[in-house]
């Protein structure tokens, strides 16, 4: 896999972000494509950063069982409106090794999908549901992309989420916030930051990564979808600090910042109507 590919899943991942309106009408489906640009850190935790373009698909489904829309990819699986089974999605970028202060001599870091189911909880919401509260749970399984894939163990992410839309009162901007812990186990710990004896340096000492606390991650989004395009970007924010593999060496930084934007023109939409919920 590319490193197009490798971000654009990356994207899906941050949020497919569309404007909505309670009780309104709206097709079945639409899509659309564009442009856009993202940064990232080699790793969480790296200090050498890059940024790449990349298109930007947009996609939304308003079905009855499965949606897919500004707040993913879901499913009920419940007969309840409050509580979600999602889908939950998200992707690491390539390292060449050799590109990385830290890590040269090491072998080069593949580019990971991670994929999973993700209980979402509605705790609150206002009367007219433009202001909403949910706590996301997603539990994904990492899988590195190259010629030999690998499962690299579990990573666990969950996150208080604040939804608002016409934020300040202007219609069709939507803003998101979210924080929450992250776990995993020594598997993906190890990937990213263990230091094998035989790539151990004298600024760089053999290091073996443990399961446990992962940092604390913070999101945020604005978006508007537009008569005939949509425009959106987001900012991650990853601490580091107290991480189970925070003195590992290949740790330069104790926070992560990443952050992307993007615009999307409409190509198509169902002639069938449904009422928005």
């Amino acid at each position: 896999m590319n490193v197009r590919m490798a971000l654009v899943l990356a994207g899906v991942a941050a949020g497919l972000w569309s404007a909505v309106a309670a009780g309104e009408e709206k097709p079945l489906w639409e899509f659309g494509l564009g442009v856009g640009g993202l940064t990232f850190p080699d790793y969480r935790g790296s200090d050498e950063s890059r940024f790449y373009p990349v298109p930007v698909p947009y996609f939304v489904y308003r079905g009855d069982l499965f949606k897919a829309d500004r707040d993913g990819i879901r499913g009920r699986l419940f007969d309840s409106d409050k509580v979600e089974l999602t889908f939950s999605a998200s992707a690491t970028i390539p390292v060449n090794s050799e590109e990385n202060a830290a890590r040269r001599g090491m072998p080069d870091l593949d580019p990971t999908i991670e994929l999973g189911p993700s209980l979402e909880f509605h705790l609150w919401a206002s009367p007219d549901r433009r202001v909403k509260l949910d706590l996301l749970m997603p539990l994904r399984i990492p899988v590195t992309l190259e010629s030999s894939p690998d499962f690299i163990g579990w990573v666990f992410a969950p996150r208080l989420n604040l939804d608002v839309e016409d934020i300040g009162g202007h219609k069709g901007w939507n803003f998101g916030v979210g924080a929450g812990p992250i776990a995993a186990d020594e598997k993906y710990h190890d990937y990213f930051y263990s230091v094998a004896p035989a790539f151990a340096t004298a600024d760089r000492p053999a290091y073996d990564a443990r399961s446990g606390y992962s940092g604390t991650h913070f999101l945020a989004s604005l978006s508007k979808r537009f008569p005939s395009y949509w425009v959106g970007a987001y900012v991650r924010y990853d601490i580091l600090s107290g991480a189970t593999y925070a003195d590992s060496s290949l740790v330069r930084r104790q926070s992560s910042l990443a952050g992307g934007f993007g615009i999307a023109w409409m190509i198509g939409e169902s002639k069938q109507m449904v009422e928005e919920e």
